[in-house]
């Protein structure tokens, strides 16, 4: 009997180590957009480029389905930057990126998340904002305001259609 070789993936078959770059685990998903495609979003582009702490502030309360509010999780990210130097801010929305990949089983990229976001803070932000929206959030609601809109949908669409009266000629 022959026994077929395995495909080689890269990494030692009895390796339980972490995969390398090019094998993602199985179940996650690739994000919506690239890295680097921040043009694709322009208004989001200028507004993360002058003002990290609002894209970060609308990711978080997103991600923390909205246990803390937008301002609040904004105004950690700026005193972190502000006291201790933008690179622990870095550090802090790496942790998000994280727990944003986790819930929607994002694949990870060549470098863990908190190093993505130490050398492409900007543009990782503008990602994890552009991923969200392709997901159907609309950030400036916040989460309740997504909830809300989501139970409006909902209940339109079971709801009796509307019927006409009267005779029309």
């Amino acid at each position: 009997m022959h026994s077929r070789k395995q495909p080689s993936t890269g990494a030692p078959a009895s390796s339980k180590s972490r995969l390398c770059p090019t094998q993602q685990p199985e179940g996650t998903v690739p994000w919506s957009t690239g890295l680097f495609a921040c043009g694709s979003d322009v208004p989001n582009c200028c507004i993360t480029c002058w003002c990290p702490c609002v894209t970060f502030g609308r990711i978080a309360e997103i991600v923390e389905e909205g246990s803390t509010s937008c301002g609040a999780r904004g105004a950690v990210y700026t005193l972190i930057a502000v006291f201790t130097g933008c690179g622990c801010a870095c550090i802090y929305s790496g942790f998000y990126r994280q727990r944003m990949r986790s819930r929607y089983r994002l694949e990870e990229g060549r470098c863990n998340d908190c190093c993505l976001h130490l050398c492409c803070e900007r543009c990782a932000l503008c990602q994890e904002y552009r991923e969200l929206k392709n997901r159907g959030f609309d950030m400036s609601l916040g989460c309740h305001g997504n909830m809300a809109r989501q139970q409006n949908q909902g209940a339109q669409t079971t709801a009796a259609p509307a019927v006409e009266t009267g005779m029309k000629g």
